[in-house]
C-alpha cells in the first residue's frame, strides 16, 4: 500500500471533497435520531417526531442507546490504554457531543487522531463547528459504501502504514442483506497489522412475547420514516469479525464488554438486544484465535 506523502498527514489541511447528497430535512436522520436519545441538541422536529415514536412503543430504547455509548467509550479507553492505539477512524460517527471518540481518546493521550465519517450533512456541520481549531480531528462527508473516498479524506490525518482503530457502532444495522459483510472487509484490507475493529449491532435472536412486539414496532417506526433497520443473529454479528483476533469476552451483550462498574441495564432481556465485540487484525502468517464470548 502506498504510504501517504508527509503533506496528507498535516494536521488540518483539508483537501476538496467529493459531492455528497444534500440531507433531506423532511425526513428524521439516524445521526440525529441517535443525538437526541443521548440528550443532545442537534436534531430537528422531524427526528423528535420519530424519537418520541419509538419511545412510546419501547420507551428501554434510549436506555440501550446509553448502554452502546458506554460501550465505545470503554472499547475507546481499551485501545488507548492497552492496545497503544492512537489513531481513529469512527464510520457513521453521528454527531460527537455526548461520549464521543476524541475526548475519550485524547483523554488518555492528547495526541490521538480522530477521524469522523458521517453522510447526514447537519451532522457534518455541527461536527465541524464543534470541532473547530482541533488539529487532531477531522470530519468527513461520505457514505460509508464509499470506501474509497472515506480512505482518501482519512490519510489527511491518519498514518495508515500505522494501526489504526476501526470503529463501526450501531451503524451496519442500517445497511441490508449481505453489503456489510462485504463492506467490513473492504475497510479491514487496507489497514496495517495489528489494527482493531470494534462493532456493536442490535440482533432480535430468542425475543419472544411483549418485547418481541415492541422490537418489531420499532422496526416498523423506522422503516415508515425512510430509515430501516436490519436486526442480525449473534452468528452474523460474529462474522464480521471472521479472520480477527477477538478480545476477550468476545461478542457479547454491550454492558458486558468488560465492564467493571455497576451502571448496567437492568432487564436482561433487554440488554441481550444489543451486542459489541471488539477485534484486532494479525500479524502476517498468525492464525486468528477461536471466537469467544456467547451473547
Amino acid at each position: 500500500m502506498e504510504q501517504p506523502t508527509r503533506d496528507l498527514l498535516t494536521p488540518g489541511v483539508l483537501l476538496p471533497q467529493p459531492p455528497v447528497p444534500e440531507t433531506d430535512l423532511s425526513r428524521a436522520s439516524a445521526a440525529r435520531v441517535y443525538d437526541y436519545f443521548l440528550g443532545g441538541m442537534h436534531n430537528f422536529e422531524v427526528d423528535r417526531r420519530l424519537a418520541e415514536r419509538v419511545l412510546a412503543v419501547a420507551p428501554w430504547v434510549q436506555d440501550v442507546t446509553h448502554a452502546n455509548r458506554r460501550f465505545l467509550k470503554r472499547v475507546v479507553e481499551f485501545l488507548v490504554t492497552q492496545a497503544g492505539i492512537t489513531q481513529f477512524l469512527d464510520i457513521g460517527s453521528g454527531i460527537p457531543t455526548v461520549g464521543n471518540v476524541h475526548q475519550t481518546a485524547q483523554g488518555r493521550f492528547g495526541l490521538a487522531r480522530v477521524v469522523y465519517v458521517d453522510v447526514d450533512s447537519v451532522a457534518v456541520e455541527y461536527s465541524r463547528k464543534l470541532l473547530e481549531g482541533d488539529d487532531h480531528t477531522l470530519v468527513v462527508q461520505a457514505d460509508m459504501r464509499d470506501v474509497e473516498t472515506v480512505f482518501d479524506r482519512a490519510r489527511e490525518l491518519l498514518d495508515f502504514s500505522r494501526p489504526v482503530a476501526l470503529l463501526m457502532v450501531s451503524v451496519l444495522l442500517f445497511l441490508p442483506d449481505e453489503q456489510p459483510f462485504d463492506l467490513v472487509h473492504r475497510y479491514l484490507d487496507p489497514l496495517a497489522a495489528g489494527s482493531y475493529l470494534g462493532i456493536s449491532h442490535v440482533t432480535d435472536e430468542h425475543v419472544t412475547g411483549a418485547l418481541r412486539a415492541q422490537t418489531e414496532a420499532v422496526t416498523a417506526a423506522y422503516a415508515a420514516a425512510g430509515t430501516p433497520i436490519v436486526a442480525r443473529t449473534y452468528e452474523q454479528v460474529a462474522d464480521f469479525f471472521s479472520g480477527l483476533e477477538l478480545v476477550e469476552p468476545g461478542v457479547v451483550a454491550l454492558d458486558d464488554w468488560r465492564n467493571g462498574t455497576d451502571v448496567r441495564l437492568a432487564d436482561p432481556a433487554i440488554a441481550a438486544l444489543s451486542l459489541g465485540g471488539l477485534a484486532r487484525k494479525p500479524m502476517a502468517g498468525m492464525r486468528p484465535s477461536s471466537r469467544v464470548g456467547e451473547a
